[in-house]
This record gives C-alpha cells, sequence and structure tokens, in this order.
C-alpha cells in the first residue's frame, strides 16, 4: 500500500477493513435512489402501553381486562370506528387524520422476553435471540454509505444506543450541542484543540489514523454547535421535545446525516404503578414533540425529505395490575410518519382474549417487516442480507 499517494477517505476505508477483517457484501453496496431521504428513529424507553395509546374502544375485552385503566370511549381522540388515540395526543390525531401517520399493529417477536435490556437489544440490532454486535441503523449506515461520510450517522442522546453502532461509520453522539467537544485533560487540551491542517504522518499509519479521528472529531462538533446555534424556530415542539429540536437544527443546516437515532429517556414508560396521569403527560409530550418535529420539516422544506419511526421495546400487559398500572407485556405498535408515508393501519390487532400463559397478547407482525419497509422501501437498501433473512415490506411507502 502507498501510503504517500493514498487519499485520506481512501486510507481510512482500507484501514478500517484491515482493523474489522471485513468487507461489505455486494447486494449491500446500493445507494438509495434518492440521497436526500433521511430517517429519524426515536424510541420510547421504559415499554409504552400500546393499548392505552392508541386504544381498541370498540373491542369489549379491552374494558373487561382494564376496568378502571381503560379510557372511555367519549374522552379518546377517535380516528375510526374501531380505534382512538390517548387524549393528550392531539398531533398524533392530525397526523394520522392527514394522512401522514402509519400504525403497524402487534409488532414483536418469537419468544419475547420481558427483561428492558434484552429485548432492547432485540430491538436495538434487529436480531432476536441473535448475538448480533452491531446495531441495525449501524448496518444500514454501512450499506448505503460504504465511502463513509462524516457524520452520515448521529444519535442524540447521554450514551450511544446499540442501535447506532456500526462495523465501519463511526456515528456522531451527543447530548447538548452547545458543550458537544472532544473531551481532555487540561493538560492536553493545546494539543487536542490544534489543528494540524496538512499534516501527514507519512509511513506512520497508527500516527496518521489518530490525527485522522481527531480532525474528524473536531470538525463534527464546529458542525454541529454551528448548526444549533443558527437555529431558530417559530414551531412549538411542547414541554419535551426528545431532542427533535436538535434533529431539525442538523438537517435545516443541511449536514450529512441520513439516520438519527434519539429517544425518551430514563425508561420513563415503564408504568408499573399509578398509570394514567402519568402515562397521558408522557403521550402528550411525545405527540406534540414529534408533531413540531414534522411542522418544522414542512417549514424548511424537508417534508417530503424525512420519516419518522417511533418504537419502544415491548409493549405492556393486557390487563391492569393491583397498583393501577400495567406490567411488561409483548407485542406494541410501530408508527411510521412523514409526507412521503401512506397513511393508515396495516397488520393485525393482536386477540384480546386469545392471550400466552403470561396473560400477554401474540404477536402478529416480525418487527423485523418494519425495518425491511424502512430499509427497502425508503432507505433504499437490501434487507434481506442486512436482517439475515426475508421479511415482507408493508406498502407504507408509495
Amino acid at each position: 500500500m502507498n501510503h504517500d499517494t493514498l487519499h485520506r477517505r481512501q486510507f481510512l476505508q482500507a484501514l478500517a477493513s484491515m482493523c474489522l477483517g471485513a468487507t461489505l457484501p455486494l447486494g449491500q453496496q446500493a445507494l438509495a435512489a434518492d440521497s436526500q431521504r433521511i430517517l429519524v428513529v426515536v424510541e420510547l424507553t421504559g415499554a409504552n402501553d400500546g393499548f392505552n395509546t392508541l386504544v381498541p374502544y370498540a373491542d369489549d375485552a379491552y374494558y373487561r381486562l382494564r376496568p378502571k385503566l381503560g379510557i372511555r370511549a367519549g374522552k379518546l381522540r377517535k380516528i375510526d370506528d374501531s380505534h382512538g388515540f390517548n387524549p393528550g395526543m392531539a398531533g398524533f390525531e392530525r397526523l394520522f387524520k392527514d394522512g401522514q401517520m402509519a400504525v403497524v399493529h402487534g409488532c414483536g417477536y418469537d419468544n419475547p422476553s420481558y427483561s428492558h435490556f434484552t429485548s432492547a437489544a432485540y430491538w436495538h440490532t434487529g436480531t432476536p435471540n441473535g448475538g448480533e454486535p452491531y446495531g441495525w441503523l449501524g448496518r444500514l449506515a454501512d450499506a448505503i454509505d460504504p465511502e463513509l461520510t462524516p457524520n452520515f450517522l448521529m444519535n442524540i442522546d447521554e450514551r450511544q444506543s446499540l442501535a447506532v453502532r456500526a462495523a465501519k461509520h463511526v456515528p456522531v453522539v451527543f447530548d447538548d450541542p452547545e458543550r458537544f467537544g472532544r473531551k481532555g485533560l487540561f493538560q492536553s487540551r493545546p494539543l487536542i484543540d490544534k489543528d494540524l491542517g496538512g499534516f501527514e504522518a507519512k509511513g506512520n499509519v497508527s500516527q496518521q489514523f489518530l490525527e485522522d479521528v481527531a480532525q474528524s472529531a473536531r470538525q463534527a462538533s464546529e458542525q454541529v454547535r454551528a448548526a444549533w446555534h443558527n437555529y431558530k424556530t417559530p414551531v412549538d415542539y411542547g414541554i419535551l421535545s426528545m431532542d427533535l429540536p436538535k434533529v431539525a437544527a442538523m438537517i435545516n443546516a443541511k449536514l450529512p446525516t441520513r439516520i438519527y437515532h434519539t429517544a425518551y429517556r430514563h425508561n420513563a414508560f415503564d408504568t408499573h404503578v399509578h398509570q394514567a396521569e402519568q402515562h397521558q403527560r408522557l403521550l402528550t409530550y411525545v405527540s406534540d414533540g414529534v408533531s413540531g418535529f414534522m411542522q418544522d420539516m414542512k417549514r424548511i422544506g424537508r417534508d417530503k425529505d424525512v420519516t419518522v419511526m417511533v418504537y419502544s421495546e415491548f409493549g405492556r400487559r393486557a390487563a391492569e395490575n393491583t397498583s393501577l398500572g400495567t406490567d411488561h407485556g409483548t407485542a406494541n405498535h410501530v408508527y411510521l410518519i412523514g409526507q412521503p408515508v401512506k397513511g393508515g393501519h396495516y397488520g393485525q390487532a393482536p386477540s384480546l382474549t386469545n392471550l400466552n400463559a403470561d396473560g400477554n397478547v401474540l404477536h402478529t407482525t416480525d418487527f423485523r417487516r418494519v425495518y425491511a419497509t424502512v430499509m427497502e422501501k425508503w432507505m433504499g437498501a437490501n434487507s434481506q442480507t442486512l436482517l439475515n433473512g426475508k421479511f415482507d415490506t408493508l406498502p407504507v411507502f408509495a
């Protein structure tokens, strides 16, 4: 290898391949048809109660299972003759009625885990009981951007999610954009902050790699801070926006990021006790935040380029518990939201009378069908290769 003539990006790709001992299969190297398309994934940590989010009010079994927690039909934001959103979800109601929300029912997997950590790992990797080391979004980034575009994959959170862990891409991970920067001891700050410009460590692969990493980190932090500083919006995102204004700022600044992951943090949706009022507040925050984000995308002219996916690691038990809450469950809704989405119901709602031995519903849609749909129909990737199997897509996108 001629290190003197090798282009910087080629150098990093070659070095990554040598370090990882892997190359992408040909089936994963097709770029998306429209390179402007963006996927924003929002996780509701703690396992959101889908039955009290989109309530099956026409099903008497729901009220038999939840005599106190069941939300009466007259209070719901009805979207059709069988389902209505929680009273606090004006934003979701509007998105659905405007035809910009697809509700995928009964999403889950075989032999479900009731552990937050384990089930979240299955959703993050797209590989239940498989031990996959990389996240589904990380693998997607590697597939559709083999050139390793800087800042292609972004995770806004306190720590990196397994969902964005990639074999080749290095995700940009930050919480507060104003404080985002390379960490280091006071004594090392001058070296960390120094721009070495056209520095070349001729013949020293390790030294050049470290300089490239440092320069990339400096550039990413500068771009994120600038994007946030320059972003102003009149749109109301509500009380808790789940970092979606930060995503909007990055998109508004035309960063090359095409995959974002963020979350409603700290297991907020683990509603075992006195769920009703707490859950409605949480759902109001989510509904307002996502609705505000979509309004902001329209304001900046990017609404046709962005799809939002909202998910949780599992649902809640069909019946209420004695503490007026709900315990860990199985199948749940996944929401796909955006101007490109063909709104409506997809998949079959789980039966509330045919429960498993734990009192939980049986899933009707493998959640990897949603992943396959997003990968193939929105981002232009080969889902069969990325998911290690064939999962039928849903007709959610035109």
